[in-house]
């Protein structure tokens, strides 16, 4: 018999024990190893049984035991200085304050003097903050909580905004012939660490949204907090929904297209109106910059348009302007005050709506009144040769509503220049304006609470974030102590999930007694743990069975692998690989040495970063954006051995670990590309990793090891920081977007516009007529290093002004092909007034300052103070062939 309804009866607290609740609501206990340690004290059984769970814990607690407490001096001593502890980290100034402070403060206006944004919107589909909140289903949620977390470590004035899914993402289990099976249990949120966003009278706040059919779809508003930064979530299971419409947040990434689309809308329109629902109930600044985090959220720039095309009686005085614009003018104002990122290195990762479908959602029988359908529809359009015209692309969308953008890694940023290159015809990809930020991790959230204190004992007057512990002064035998405790508590905990996995997958107790045997805490141990696209190659360890068995199974040297990861619920390609995995690894000949674990997870991964040796990353380059798993390994003074794809590209270096060989085999073959790569794998496990490892000194330590360890920890550690990247997204996207933000009024909003309108429409005309090098300077007048060029180049405006455009040579070093390498832009100015024909001659020098194959050509670009970039417009005007004198030159 089943209940009809369900609900929690909460424990009332004794009046000592109520700073628990506190504790338990605010997420830093997540990353506060001493908060955890307090919470546990309270009841250790009772914590285990709750997954680590406070709200839980507090939810089961007897009453005779919370009686107990509250009469234990010492155990309310320790309660007093946690709570006292959290009050300081709240109200406390912190990096951001004390940067801000140095420029006038940050007041949410144009006039205080401030640098920095007075608020941030930060957007995204999932939140990886802690497992007791499971709203995530890889790299991006987690990387979103990491961003969360150290944005309130450094007093970054974030406000998350994202959907509440009721069902989560899944939870994995295997069959017994290995086969992946998903289970979505039910989120009660009543039970997770969440409050109702309310109105003052003490009903739930509500967000609304039209919907085709006269429809409305509802949602109510949770509230997370992530230390200092408040995290909403959005839940369409509400009563004045009907059904279809209450099934709106039920799955993370689950449903068909229309699915998607109503949760990516009610993720950007919707969320956007949470966020104003809750600055006004909270009296929290508005934002001045938005954070889309990957095209899932684009949508949140068409509200915005939206606020500001409505009458000055229903636009949002305060947040943006009270005063109506125009579309265009909008456009630029929402623009100017965006920040995107984008997470895939492949058109295949980017969610793309059939247009049509699109188009019912919008206009007279939708969302977004006063927006024509047709803009909208504009904005997703893939115009650029090779795109589909009958397809909304939301990574088109969120880049277009958008004036900075960014990848996140610098090998991730290159790829996406070049995968987006279409929308800036006219520009190399080296010059489309998408930047990078190299991902990175929270480091209390992920390094040991062993390896942290061991940090701690060294260097006392660290800080969690702003500065890591220093291991340069650690002792060798202290580090590999810690490493072979974290080793052993990950050996202990691979035998108790693959235990209760077998059982699950039919076996009885009677059958498990070899999993007493399973890995050796002295054993050389690799960790390989993400989703399982296939291009991450979950199965590249496999190539050749023998050969890795005799890696497993070598008598001197052997090697112990952990394995987790789940396949998407649709891709039964993904599901084929987990199977082909867990075969081997059930095969009683190597299974005490290589392990498959079902529901991989953040409770999973906080013990095994830290207690492999090795982190395994093998992925097809350069299809992996960043792939921060490496990272989190490496802060537990784990060594990578990875393809040079992602941030292991751009930060490897010997000290730190290995890099894989890739193959480029000339050809479509990928067999022998797998085949090639997997033998370089087994040839560096085999020749260098395995040998270092147990390469002994007098004393039985590893001393080689240690010391990649210790650099590890000491070099790479710092770089890796989610403060770092926190630092880099506000030091060189949110505060330029802030200023941006803030220079657009209506009236800029509207001049900016309709420059922009006049230009596009002007550009036909622009032209680069004439191209000449009137003579050489320098040793004896010839091309050699050290001489000058001076260009004259004549230009045709049309109704166009110097004011309106930039003129450039563009100089470099010269490929086989003719294309310029590695090329620099310099400006030239005009030298008089146009002459008859309406023609501008504009000069320079081209200074030779290096020597080979150079040359040089001529561009026109639109300029105006306002735009962020020369390739904002995408117009560029370009010498013909028979422009001019030819354009390379050779230097000796």
């Amino acid at each position: 018999m089943k209940a009809i309804r369900r609900f929690t009866v909460r424990p009332v607290l004794p009046e000592p024990l109520q700073p628990l609740s506190d504790l338990a609501r605010n997420l830093r206990w997540s990353w506060h190893t001493e908060t955890r340690e307090l919470f546990e004290a309270v009841d250790p059984a009772g914590w285990r049984a709750a997954g680590a769970d406070p709200v839980r814990l507090l939810g089961g607690v007897s009453a005779a035991r919370l009686t107990e407490l509250a009469a234990d001096r010492a155990f309310l001593d320790r309660l007093t200085a946690a709570a006292a502890d959290l009050d300081t980290y709240l109200r406390g100034a912190r990096w951001y304050q004390e940067r801000d402070g140095d420029t006038g403060g940050a007041d949410g206006g144009a006039s205080g003097g401030a640098e920095l944004p007075a608020a941030i919107g930060y957007f995204s589909p999932e939140f990886g903050v802690t497992a007791a909140l499971p709203q995530y289903s890889g790299g991006l949620g987690i990387l979103a909580g990491d961003h969360l977390k150290a944005a309130s470590d450094l007093g970054v004035p974030l406000i998350g905004v994202g959907l509440l899914y009721r069902h989560g993402y899944f939870r994995q289990s295997l069959s017994r012939d290995g086969w992946q099976q998903e289970q979505y249990p039910v989120l009660d949120p009543n039970e997770l660490p969440l409050t109702l966003l309310r109105e003052p009278d003490g009903t739930a706040a509500r967000v609304t949204l039209a919907l085709p059919g006269h429809r409305t779809l509802h949602a109510c508003v949770w509230q997370a907090h992530v230390g200092r930064v408040p995290l909403l979530l959005l839940d369409s299971d509400v009563e004045e929904n009907g059904p279809g419409e209450r099934d709106v947040t039920d799955r993370l990434y689950g449903g068909g297209s229309e699915h998607r689309l109503l949760q990516e809308m009610l993720l950007g329109i919707g969320g956007v109106r949470a966020l104003r629902t809750y600055c006004r109930l909270t009296g929290h600044p508005a934002p001045e910059v938005f954070h889309t985090n990957e095209g899932h959220a684009g949508f949140l720039g068409l509200e915005r348009i939206r606020e500001l095309v409505s009458t000055p009686a229903d636009a949002l005085s305060g947040t943006e302007s009270g005063t109506a614009m125009g579309f265009e003018a909008a456009l630029e104002a929402v623009r100017a005050g965006t920040v995107f990122t984008t997470h895939t290195p492949v058109p295949a990762g980017i969610d793309r709506f059939d247009r049509d479908l699109v188009a019912r959602h919008f206009g007279d029988d939708g969302e977004l009144p006063g927006v024509p359908a047709e803009r909208v529809l504009g904005l997703g359009r893939e115009s650029y040769p090779g795109g589909e015209p009958h397809l909304f692309n939301m990574a088109v969308m969120g880049l277009r509503l958008a004036q900075r953008a960014n990848g996140v890694s610098t090998l991730h940023g290159a790829v996406s220049r070049k995968m987006f290159a279409g929308l800036w015809p006219g520009f190399d990809p080296e010059e489309v304006p998408i930047v990078s930020v190299t991902n990175g991790v929270h480091a209390p959230t992920w390094t040991a609470p062993e390896m942290a204190r061991l940090g701690a004992r060294q260097d006392p007057g660290a800080r969690d974030v702003a500065d890591p512990p220093d291991f340069a002064a650690t002792p060798a035998a202290a580090l590999w102590d810690v490493r072979r405790a974290l080793r052993a508590q990950l050996v202990s905990e691979v035998r108790g999930r693959l235990h209760a996995s077998w059982r699950l997958r039919g076996a009885e107790d009677a059958e498990l007694g070899w999993i007493d045997g399973v890995l050796d805490p002295d054993v050389l141990t690799i960790g390989f743990a993400r989703r399982v696209p296939s291009y991450k190659r979950l199965t590249l360890m496999l190539r050749d069975r023998d050969r890795l068995t005799e890696l497993l199974l070598h008598p001197e040297r052997p090697v112990q692998i952990v394995v987790a990861g789940k396949a998407h619920p649709a891709d039964d390609g993904g599901k084929r690989l987990v199977r082909e995995l867990v075969r081997f690894s059930d095969d009683p000949r190597v299974r005490h040495r290589i392990v498959f674990l079902p529901d991989y997870g953040m409770g999973m991964a906080q013990k095994l970063y830290p207690g492999c040796d090795v982190w395994l990353n093998n992925p097809l380059r350069p299809l992996e954006a960043c792939g921060t798993s490496g990272m989190k390994a490496a802060l537990n003074g784990c060594l990578n051995l990875s393809v040079l794809d992602g941030w292991w590209d751009e930060w490897f270096e010997p000290d730190f670990g290995w890099a894989i060989p890739t193959a480029d085999t000339g050809t479509a073959d990928e067999n022998r590309r797998d085949d090639l790569e997997a033998n370089a794998l087994y040839e560096l496990i085999e020749d260098r990793v395995a040998p270092r490892f147990y390469d002994r000194g007098a004393d039985g330590l590893p001393d080689r090891w240690i010391e990649m360890v210790r650099r590890t920890l000491v070099t790479l550690g710092p770089k890796v920081l989610a403060g770092r990247m926190v630092r880099e997204y506000v030091e060189r996207l949110y505060a330029p977007a802030a200023r941006a933000h803030r220079s657009l009024d209506p009236g800029r909003a509207a001049e900016l516009a309709a420059w922009k309108y006049r230009t596009r429409t002007l550009w036909p005309y622009v032209s680069v007529d004439h191209v000449e090098a009137v003579a050489a300077t320098g040793a004896g007048g010839s091309t050699e290093l050290g001489s000058t060029l001076t260009l004259r180049v004549g230009v045709g405006l049309g109704e166009l002004r110097p004011d309106d455009v930039e003129v450039q040579a563009v100089a470099g070093r010269v490929g086989s092909d003719d294309a310029l390498v590695d090329a620099r832009p310099f400006p030239l100015k005009p030298a008089g007034g146009p002459d008859l024909e309406g023609r501008w001659v504009y000069e320079g020098p081209l200074a030779l300052d290096r020597t080979g194959p150079y040359g040089y050509t001529v561009r026109v670009l639109p300029a105006h103070p306002l735009l962020a970039t020369s390739a904002d417009l995408g117009l560029v005007a370009l010498p013909t062939e028979a422009t001019g004198e030819g354009a390379g030159v050779l230097l000796r």
